[in-house]
């Protein structure tokens, strides 16, 4: 079901005179509509199927080159994303490194950041988020193991309260072979040396 935009608009309004604004003067009264228009681009991912671009998938066995089957982790990694936290409707954003075990099926590369993008598209928690689409790539593909990470700025930690405007918060969340302690941290380490030196 798509934002009712005008619903959001309303609801601006009120939140503007709640504060003390005048929502009519000339400065705010567009800003119901703009932040409309926003919350429909934030929240495009409500009631969409994350599962969705992980629907066409090749064959490793039967595809291009049979010979040549990956022997371990498939891993894309600085997949920018950015969501709402759904506590205090604050944004946070950030990067996720995901990687996979295939098993008979692979999947687009392009597909991975869809996944991210239509699950971030909501109201989320960053532990949540990095969860879900570590089950939607396990339970889409056939693939031996998972593993996502997640490492976000949030603003409802560097705007407000204790205000600490270099914190960053790591998530992961491992399934299947890569939740095993050796797996997982040899995609640590790589996710680690190679992000850094990409930053």
């Amino acid at each position: 079901m798509p934002v009712d935009r005008e619903r959001v608009a309303a609801a601006v309004r009120e939140i503007l005179a709640a504060i003390g604004e005048d929502p009519h003067r000339p400065g705010l009264k567009a800003t119901p509509q703009r932040v409309a228009d926003a919350y429909a681009e934030f929240f495009a991912g409500v009631g969409e199927d994350a599962a969705a671009p992980l629907a066409h998938t090749i064959s490793v066995s039967r595809g291009p080159a049979p010979d040549t089957l990956p022997s371990g982790a498939v891993l894309l990694r600085d997949i920018r994303f950015r969501s709402v936290c759904e506590h205090h409707l604050l944004p946070f954003a950030g990067r996720a490194h995901i990687a996979y075990l295939p098993g008979e099926q692979v999947v687009g590369l392009g597909a991975l950041p869809k996944v991210v993008e239509i699950l971030a598209a909501r109201p989320q928690v960053q532990e949540r988020l990095g969860e879900q689409i570590a089950d939607t790539i396990a339970g889409a593909l056939d693939a031996r193991g998972v593993v996502v990470v997640l490492d976000a700025r949030h603003e409802c930690v560097t705007m407000r309260g204790g205000r600490q405007p270099d914190a960053a918060t790591v998530t992961i969340a491992a399934r299947g072979d890569l939740a095993e302690p050796a797996a997982r941290a040899e995609i640590m380490m790589l996710v680690a040396g190679v992000s850094e030196a990409g930053r």
